[in-house]
């Protein structure tokens, strides 16, 4: 047998809203029946009282200027008896019993401290009960005990309406609750139809993998502002996607050319029956190797890059000179000199120094790459923060060409030597990685006429 909250969950959005809007109603109607019926029973037992009130003290006036008339006249089906304070009747309207009180001595007393007495209508010779109320009254210059005028009235025309009113609320709130329940299944059916519109158009999608987007509403409200969230979700994976797509075949396109160099090498070897220990074949194979794991390492930097960077360490004060110190460090062997301004690098940012090293160290092996005769590695603070400059003098990029050069696996005609060229992927990876110290590459033509680019960091 299922549990409720798995029944519960099993009920569509639809069916779930339309349950909880009626539980909802229900009772509020019904808290509203009660409180209807209850205030309208209270108003006309008040009424009816009030008019007893007034009936008595109109005849407890005529007790006290001695002129109380026998029998006493009164309007309407009230029962009217003036008794003393022994409970003998003094005077009574034509319809009461001028013998035997109405009112037991208790009950006298609770009716004339206010409270309304209810009393069988045997008593007067009725099959109705009565509602009786009481009011004392002295005549004027008496010393005895005051009388006791009594008002009773019938009421079964209020029980009637009681019951009346109980059966209506009783078959009409039902009634009214299937009405409403009919009118908000369709009305929740046409609010929740853009939902079903974009769920019908996120199967479509997701099974038919072509890059559509979600139908967006024209109303302006929470259904609109969810579908452009969605398709603006669809929009970044399928640009993901699609970078993935690029990537894994230029990876695959890049990691193909070392292994067939390789492999030719080592058929020809085969061929021409040498050795694969000759230094020759071994200095070729090293070379290609080192390419090929230089292509992996930056493969596997940029998949780090990739995830998620909430994972990446705080960022730390540090000098630019210690970063650039650290960078030359591990490139003691360069084709051409690598000129250090050292004054200019005493400024401080607020950075990653792991992450900039390594894009400091691409760009700085791509100047000396493509360098004539020397690279120059200088800084300056600017107003937005510190700029560091690494310059060549060698051929340049074109102005045209100086945004493509940032995209993955993208090589200049000029720089299609593999063997002195890189992997493609050194200046993506230096702007993924500054941008993640929220900073910015800028390429422009250096003094001597080669290449500058330019690094902006957080000023520390």
């Amino acid at each position: 047998m299922r549990s409720p909250a798995a029944a519960w969950s099993g009920l569509t959005l639809r069916v779930r809203l339309l349950l909880i809007g009626l539980a909802g109603l229900a009772t509020a109607l019904a808290v509203g029946g009660v409180v209807l019926y209850g205030a309208l029973t209270l108003a006309s037992y008040r009424a009816l009282d009030e008019a007893g009130r007034a009936t008595a003290t109109q005849v407890a006036d005529l007790v006290r200027s001695g002129r109380l008339p026998d029998p006493i006249p009164v309007t309407g089906n009230q029962l009217v008896q003036v008794v003393d304070a022994r409970g003998r009747v003094v005077s009574a309207s034509g319809s009461g019993d001028r013998l035997t009180a109405l009112l037991l001595p208790g009950e006298v007393r609770t009716a004339a401290g206010g409270t309304p007495v209810v009393v069988p209508g045997s008593r007067n010779g009725s099959n109705q009960p009565l509602r009786v109320v009481a009011v004392r009254a002295r005549a004027a210059g008496s010393a005895a005990p005051p009388d006791t005028v009594i008002v009773a009235q019938e009421f079964a025309e209020i029980e009637h309406s009681q019951r009346i009113l109980g059966t209506t609320l009783l078959i009409t709130y039902p009634l009214l609750l299937v009405v409403l329940a009919g009118i908000a299944w369709r009305v929740m059916g046409a609010a929740l139809q853009p939902v079903e519109a974009l769920r019908s158009a996120a199967h479509r999608i997701s099974g038919s993998g072509q890059d559509e987007r979600l139908p967006v509403p024209a109303s302006r409200d929470e259904i609109h502002a969810l579908a452009l969230t969605l398709n603006s979700m669809l929009d970044r994976l399928a640009a993901g996607r699609e970078r993935q797509r690029s990537f894994v075949a230029d990876a695959a396109h890049e990691l193909r050319s070392p292994l067939a160099s390789m492999q030719a090498q080592l058929d020809v070897s085969r061929h021409l029956g040498e050795d694969v220990r000759d230094p020759e074949i071994a200095e070729d194979l090293r070379a290609e190797v080192s390419r090929m794991a230089t292509l992996v390492e930056d493969l596997l930097a940029l998949a780090r890059l990739d995830a998620d960077p909430a994972q990446a360490p705080e960022p730390e004060r540090v000098e630019v000179a210690a970063l650039v110190d650290e960078v030359l460090a591990t490139r003691r062997r360069r084709r051409v000199p690598v000129e250090v301004d050292p004054d200019a690098l005493r400024l401080v940012v607020l950075v990653r120094p792991g992450e900039v090293c390594r894009a400091l160290g691409n760009l700085v092996d791509n100047a000396v790459r493509h360098a004539g005769s020397a690279v120059q590695v200088s800084a300056r603070a600017e107003a937005t923060g510190v700029v560091v400059e690494v310059s060549d003098d060698g051929h340049g990029i074109a102005e045209a060409d100086r945004e493509r050069v940032f995209e993955r696996f993208t090589r200049l005609d000029e720089a299609r030597d593999r063997d002195a060229g890189g992997s493609g992927l050194g200046l993506a990876i230096a702007r993924e990685l500054v941008a993640r110290n929220g900073g910015g590459i800028a390429l422009a033509t250096s003094r001597a006429g080669g290449l500058s680019a330019q690094v902006r960091l957080p000023r520390g």
